[in-house]
């Protein structure tokens, strides 16, 4: 009698490995009542699959943004003492890639702090819609370039980081506003009297020659565009009055 009701008693186990999603077999295993124990373990394989799914999402849905053809280009100049460069601003590189970000479901933010000395520390993170996220990290001490109050020299920071940071996770990388050929659109190369202008004008006020070709970004003298022409004079006019 004993054995009878021994081989009728209901056993309850998990379901057999399947194509089941973990959420299914979850059902299923309610539906016999397994029990608590049990059930930590089809939730906790449930969270990991979403994880895993997220991130495969993730990286999938980057490689597609990364194939954008996107342009950031630098509009920004910025000129100090003999030196001058371009830079693309935060707005102009957002401007270009929250669009394309956006298209293949994924968004960004930034979370920024302050050590207790000073430094400033901002993440730049990157979300897919189903959760995944990942982030770039950089620190760097307030701007106190240029006489700015402590303020701005935290604001300076803090836009410098997120742009840097911004454009490492998304891996955008800006360019000069050139042609095919290298040179900017507007380009036009200084006359022979130009150029010979400004060597006597270098050899007048002592300038490294060099120096003066590295920052106007030229091999040769004859090379300067001539829409820098005025501010090549400008500047060696300054080394002047040093």
């Amino acid at each position: 009698m004993e054995n009878n009701v021994s081989a009728n008693k209901e056993v309850t186990t998990l379901p057999e490995p399947t194509d089941m999603t973990p959420m299914q077999m979850l059902q299923v295993a309610i539906s016999r009542g397994v029990d608590t124990e049990q059930l930590k373990q089809l939730m906790q394989l449930e969270r990991e699959w979403k994880a895993d799914r997220a991130r495969d999402a993730f990286v999938s849905a980057m490689n597609d943004f990364r194939a954008e053809t996107l342009q950031v280009i630098k509009t920004k100049e910025v000129s100090f003492g003999t030196t001058s460069y371009k830079h693309a601003t935060l707005a102009d590189i957002v401007e270009v890639a929250a669009p394309a970000l956006s298209k293949h479901g994924l968004s960004h933010r930034w979370e920024t702090s302050q050590s207790e000395n000073g430094a400033i520390t901002v993440s730049c993170i990157v979300t897919h819609q189903f959760g995944h996220s990942e982030r770039t990290t950089l620190t760097a001490a307030p701007d106190n370039s240029g006489g700015k109050n402590s303020i701005q020299a935290i604001g300076s920071a803090v836009t410098y980081l997120q742009r840097y940071t911004f454009m490492a996770i998304t891996g955008l990388a800006a360019k000069d506003q050139d042609n095919d050929g290298g040179k900017p659109n507007d380009y036009q190369r200084i006359t022979e009297k130009q150029a010979a202008d400004l060597q006597c004008l270098i050899d007048e006020v002592g300038a490294d020659k060099a120096v003066f070709l590295k920052w106007a970004k030229v091999e040769k003298l004859e090379d300067v565009n001539a829409k820098a022409y005025a501010g090549c004079v400008k500047i060696l006019e300054r080394k002047r009055a040093e």
